[in-house]
């Protein structure tokens, strides 16, 4: 610890905000009152003692005193630079300051105690080692600075409590920092002190300098942008000059393009934000090519742009009866839309409650029978732009809805897509097999659908790309779909469902006639007066060829039939023109794969066995006949009960076992010999096994196989039958009958048997079929029977088929 010495008596010399340490020689301003008294009552108590005038020099914060000084000498007393009176003073030494005392002149004098401050020599090792560090960053710091006449005056410094002082020349020092220097008396402990308080401070001074460096460039960097982009302004102007080109300007300022653009207004707001971030942002950064991207899309949307609907009903009517045969319940539909649509406009009622008169349709049939060519030929016969949406196999939820403009490569949905490609606010939108849309983790794009598709909120529809509101009240969608239950329920409640069931066989031939084979002619590049097929072979085309409920196979024969003649003739085989008959069918194209049932030998029928009967089914491709086949297995080597086959359903399943329970119930008063089911196994096969089955219609026809099988007795080979069987012997209803018909009707049967509470369902038959089916209305499956079954012959034993 440092010692104290004799007291003294000295004059204070206040210092306001100001610390002197020992070893620091600073010029005072003598006009201050208190500075001018205390030297000069130094000076007068020094006329009586040796040596210079000494004074006390007390720093002075907030008023309050220090508790310690510095002894200073007073060197020279003259004028300051500036001219003023002043006086040199050196610190010497530490005083701790004690109580007050008299002496001559107006100062304060006080008593003080001068602290001895020496350091025992040798220095210890941490010591000298601390002198090091304080010598390296005063040296560190005095080099920035550049003061490098200094650096040697601290290098000489070996005082420890020299060199701690001699850090009160340091500007970046607080007032009361050098205070806490002042007030350590411990030299080393002091020289820590400073040690510390530099190497604070070259740390803030590096991190200001990085910062003023980083700051530096930046604004050099965009200066260099600045100026490198006007000299780009310059030369592109100077370009455009030279080349006559005044549009080059316009078709880069969006801001230009989109105050010239016809937007509604809150599209316009929206566009003008982005056009003032786009000004704001550089070309650099990846948010402007994503404004510039938005807002081309935006600016090629035809917000305004509608075309005008032909209001000529008839007009429209014969187009579409001259593009389609049959369908008369989408082309009433659309006529009816066009004339509500006609009286509206000449009433002023286009836009009631900002909604237009659009239009919703869900045509739901089979393939092939014409729901996509239709929407096209809606388009054409109302005037109307015209676009195909595919969602086939569409997964994402962001393909309707669009993707947020928050990821890479974002991109509208596919209705926004089809407005912009049709050009028009007011087109046919096609959305082509709606049943097949699927969902997984990326969403459910059916639920997407669920705005687009309702009539009271589209025409706000907010695309997530766009994020501004799309009018799609005016659009006319149509939907098709080849399964209706397949189609969400909440869906297809906001569509107007219109069944396509299928074409009859004189519909397909008029189909053939007049658009399948000019089209196939000129493909096969054949002159419509070269090749003539008479109505005779399109009819066996129809009916022997193919079987199914559209008219795509159909088109499928009549091509290979042109192209079988247009070969043999290039071959030198066969001379044109020429007309195809019915006989050249299986010349030309092979042997029929369908032949009617009515058709085929009598020991050729499928029923030409007990325990065979034919029904009717729906499925995806339409209606079809179905065949139930029943046998009584062997009674010592078959096992008693039920075997079913085919790929049933659980309510096929139940069906069956209903069908058996009822002969079993019943058959004493049908005069069937039930006891061959009690103590025989039953096996009913459905054919066509890898095509699974299911649904209670096939419940009469299971009972009727079974009664057949028993009796012994045929089933009439023209009859089919659709329709469910309960315990009691009830005929229930069943759907599908229309589709059911033109399936019995293709396949050449004569007589059909269906419940009697789906007899107003014959509405819907076209009247063409009705008058070539014998249609039988029942409600007792006793009454099937009757009708179905062959009679017995006299005499003899009905014989049971017997499984092996």
């Amino acid at each position: 610890m440092a010692a104290e010495s004799t007291p003294l008596a000295l004059p204070v010399l206040p210092l306001d905000d100001e610390v002197v340490l020992p070893g620091m020689v600073v010029p005072l301003d003598l006009s201050d009152s208190e500075v001018r008294a205390a030297v000069e009552a130094a000076q007068a108590a020094a006329r009586d003692e040796p040596g210079k005038p000494k004074v006390l020099l007390v720093p002075r914060v907030d008023g309050t005193y220090a508790g310690t000084g510095v002894l200073g000498t007073v060197e020279q007393v003259g004028r300051l630079a500036d001219g003023d009176p002043g006086a040199l003073i050196r610190g010497r030494g530490r005083v701790r300051i004690g109580a007050g005392t008299t002496g001559p002149g107006a100062a304060l004098w006080v008593e003080g105690t001068r602290i001895d401050e020496s350091v025992p020599e040798p220095l210890p090792g941490h010591v000298t080692e601390l002198v090091k560090e304080y010598k390296a960053l005063a040296t560190a710091w005095l080099r920035k600075r550049g003061a490098w006449q200094v650096v040697d005056r601290v290098q000489a410094i070996d005082d420890v409590s020299a060199l701690a002082d001699n850090s009160g020349y340091s500007p970046f020092l607080t007032t009361d920092q050098k205070v806490a220097l002042l007030e350590t008396t411990d030299p080393v402990a002091r020289l820590k002190l400073a040690t510390q308080q530099l190497r604070d401070h070259l740390a803030e001074q590096d991190v200001a300098e990085t910062i003023a460096k980083d700051v530096q460039e930046g604004v050099d960097k965009q200066q260099r942008e600045f100026l490198l982009r006007r000299q780009l302004e310059a030369v592109r102007k100077e370009l455009r000059e030279l080349n006559g080109d005044q549009e080059g300007e316009e078709s880069d300022d969006y801001r230009a393009r989109v105050e010239a653009a016809d937007l509604p207004e809150k599209v316009r707001e929206a566009a003008l934000k982005e056009v003032d971030k786009l000004e704001r942002s550089s070309d650099q950064s990846p948010e402007g090519s994503w404004i510039r991207t938005w807002l081309d899309t935006v600016l090629d949307m035809p917000w305004n742009e509608r075309t005008e609907d032909s209001y000529d009903i008839r007009g429209a009517q014969q187009v579409l009866d001259a593009e389609h045969a049959g369908l008369q319940d989408v082309k009433e539909r659309i006529t009816e839309y066009l004339a509500v649509r006609k009286r509206r406009s000449d009433r002023g009622l286009g836009v009631v409650g900002g909604r237009r008169g659009g239009a919703v349709l869900a045509l739901v049939g089979p393939p092939g029978v014409g729901k996509t060519s239709l929407g096209e030929s809606v388009a054409h016969a109302m005037g109307r732009k015209f676009v195909r949406v595919a969602l086939g196999g569409v997964r994402d939820e962001a393909e309707i809805r669009g993707h947020r403009r928050t990821y890479v490569g974002a991109l509208p949905g596919r209705i926004v897509r089809a407005i912009k490609e049709a050009g028009s606010m007011n087109p046919v939108v096609l959305l082509d097999e709606i049943d097949k849309v699927g969902s997984d983790f990326r969403g459910d794009p059916a639920a997407a659908l669920l705005e687009v598709l309702d009539p009271a909120q589209n025409h706000t529809f907010r695309d997530h790309y766009l994020e501004v509101e799309l009018d799609l009240s005016d659009v006319v969608f149509l939907a098709t779909a080849n399964v209706l239950e397949a189609i969400p329920e909440a869906l297809l409640d906001r569509m107007e469902l219109v069944r396509l069931d299928g074409y009859t066989e004189d519909e397909k031939i008029v189909i053939a006639r007049d658009h399948l084979l000019p089209r196939q002619l000129e493909r096969a590049g054949l002159q419509p007066d070269e090749v003539t097929i008479e109505e005779g072979a399109l009819r066996r085309l129809a009916g022997e060829y193919t079987r199914e409920a559209g008219v795509r196979n159909l088109e499928r024969s009549v091509a290979r039939l042109l192209r079988k003649v247009a070969a043999q003739h290039e071959l030198g085989e066969r001379e044109l023109p020429f007309t195809v008959s019915e006989g050249d069918l299986r010349g030309l194209i092979g042997r029929p794969h369908h032949v009617p049932e009515s058709a085929q030998e009598p020991a050729e029928r499928r029923t030409a066995v007990p325990g065979v009967a034919t029904g009717l089914a729906v499925t995806g491709a339409g209606g079809d006949v179905l065949y139930v086949e029943a046998s009584l297995a062997d009674p010592e080597t078959g096992a008693a009960g039920l075997t079913l086959t085919g790929q049933l359903g659980d309510v096929m399943k139940e069906s069956a076992q209903i069908a058996l329970s009822f002969l079993r119930s019943h058959g004493a008063e049908l005069e069937l010999p039930v006891g061959d089911l009690k103590d025989r196994g039953v096996h009913i096969h459905f054919p066509a096994g890898a095509v699974p089955k299911d649904g209670p219609s096939a419940g009469i026809t299971m009972t009727t196989a079974l009664a057949s099988l028993l009796s012994g007795r045929l089933v009439r080979t023209d009859v089919a039958m659709t329709g469910e069987v309960s315990l009691t012997g009830r005929v229930l209803p069943i759907g599908g009958v229309k589709q059911k018909l033109l399936a019995a009707h293709r396949a050449g049967i004569t007589t059909v048997i269906i419940p009697k509470r789906n007899e107003p369902d014959l509405d819907d038959v076209p009247a063409q079929v009705l008058e070539k089916l014998d249609v039988h209305a029942v409600t007792d499956v006793r009454q099937v029977l009757e009708l179905a079954l062959s009679p017995a012959t006299n005499g003899a034993a009905p014989e049971v088929p017997v499984a092996a």
